[in-house]
């Protein structure tokens, strides 16, 4: 069989687009029990007697950053344990990774549909 210049290889991967930026791998952030002080306190707000009788507010203290979550959302204390950690690892990677962190990757994707939007605007209405 000839093979010419135009002959695909199905066996090759396609060339690797420049233009295209690749995302670096972020930190993954570890949070280890000493470092935790965890503090269970009375509810405040909207929520009735049971949430203001009931001490199912959890705040966490990140003791090496002084970082502080509080979380009441729900009424269980359970479920805004879950919270409050998932919360504080976020803020955590926020700090450690910056933009390249979940949350600050979701902050450069609003802030770029922001301008495209301006942009239309711009052009729609001769700005």
């Amino acid at each position: 069989m000839r093979r010419f210049a135009t002959d695909v290889d199905p066996n090759s991967q396609p060339a690797p687009n420049p233009a295209k930026r690749t995302p670096k791998r972020a930190e993954p952030v570890v949070l280890n029990d000493d470092d935790i002080e965890e503090k269970h306190v009375r509810g405040w707000g909207n929520g009735g007697q049971k949430l203001n009788k009931t001490s199912s507010c959890v705040q966490l203290l990140h003791k090496p950053t002084g970082t502080m979550v509080v979380c009441q959302d729900t009424r269980s204390l359970q479920q805004n344990r879950k919270l409050a950690f998932k919360r504080l690892r976020e803020k955590l990677d926020l700090q450690l990774n910056g933009a390249d962190s979940k949350i600050g990757r979701r902050i450069e994707k609003l802030k770029r549909r922001k301008h495209k939007q301006r942009q239309r605007a711009k052009k729609k209405y001769g700005q």
